[in-house]
Formats: C-alpha cells, structure tokens, sequence
C-alpha cells in the first residue's frame, strides 16, 4: 500500500464545504467526483454522508492514492477511484443524482472546463446538482487579495489556466441546460456555487 499523501488545504476546507453539501446533496443518492485529487475529501464526505454513494475519479496517476486513502477509510459507500481526465476520458455510462468537483476548473485547460458542462448535457436526472468550489473572478473583479498573483502564477504554466470568470462559467451551465440554485462563499475567497438540471 502507497503512503496516503496529505494536501493540508483539503483538511482546512473540507468543513466548511461539507456544511454547504449537507443541504445541497440532502436528496441526492449517487455523487460523481471530479479531480478527486488525494482522496481526502472523497472519504471526509463518504464518511458524514452515508446517505450517498460516491464515486472518487481522477487522472489514472491519482488513483493509487485515493484508493489509498479508500481502503484505510473502509467506507461501504465509498466506491473504488476510477480513472476520468476530462476531455480525454469517456464519461462513466452511470447515471449520477450529483457531481461535485473542487479546485479543479482553475488547473483544467479552458477546453476541459467546457468538455465538463457540456459531457453534462442531458446526463443529470431532474433536480441533479453540479457543485463546484473555488476561486472564482466576478465581473471582472477579483474577490481576494492574492487572487491576481494566483492567476498570474496558474497562467504561467502555458496550459490555458487561470482562475474563472463566474459569468463564463454560467454562460456554460446555462448552453448545457442548467440552472443556478446556490452561491456560498466559502474561507479564503472561494466559493461553493451549484447548478441545477431543471
């Protein structure tokens, strides 16, 4: 077995996005994970919502350590990784009451943030959610103080990252056929935003 890796932000922010998904996946029997990174959210959630089945995926490259961090958990409702690059991989043929990701629309390249809303397109059931956390730019202003040094830094990288304008990223849900129902805010100038298959 790999040693679990620990990523301190997802121990920090794991609280306050579990407050915001206690309300939002109340209904919600199935949750498709998006960039589950190193597992620790997929077993935070699991673990205080045994209502829901959740589903961890990610890169092929992180699923030793989520399933890592599955195995020492030994939750009956946390299912084994599965292997979801978007853009790249097909969708799981499962239909999914919810999908959550976080921390991923500002590393994806632009192409896999719209590969994501428009993979969504008819695949969520009626009252589904997509419940995304984040960073995010709001007409044209940023929200924190460290945002714009974080932008610079993501878009460095010369993979078409950068955190997200809010209305681009609505102007996506809405073509797929989703509505807004939430906006949190969260610590650290992030935010919890949901949208709704109507």
């Amino acid at each position: 077995m790999i040693d679990r890796p620990f990523a301190p932000a997802a121990e920090r922010n794991a609280p306050y996005i579990l407050t915001a998904l206690r309300s939002l996946l109340a209904s919600a029997r199935t949750v498709l994970e998006i960039g589950s990174g190193t597992g620790q959210h997929a077993v935070c959630f699991a673990s205080a919502l045994p209502h829901l089945r959740w589903q961890p995926s990610d890169r092929a490259a992180q699923l030793p350590a989520i399933e890592a961090w599955r195995q020492a958990a030994n939750l009956p409702n946390l299912m084994p990784p599965r292997a979801l690059e978007i853009g790249r991989d097909p969708w799981p043929d499962e239909r999914f009451d919810g999908v959550y990701t976080a921390n991923t629309l500002h590393y994806m390249p632009w192409s896999a943030v719209v590969a994501l809303f428009e993979a969504l397109r008819g695949r969520l059931p009626r009252g589904g959610l997509l419940v995304v956390y984040g960073p995010f730019r709001e007409g044209g202003a940023w929200q924190g103080p460290n945002d714009a040094a974080f932008d610079a830094q993501l878009r460095a990288s010369g993979c078409d990252r950068g955190v997200r304008d809010l209305e681009a990223v609505e102007a996506l849900a809405v073509a797929a056929g989703l509505l807004r129902q939430d906006d949190v805010a969260m610590p650290a100038n992030n935010r919890v935003v949901a949208w709704q298959q109507p």
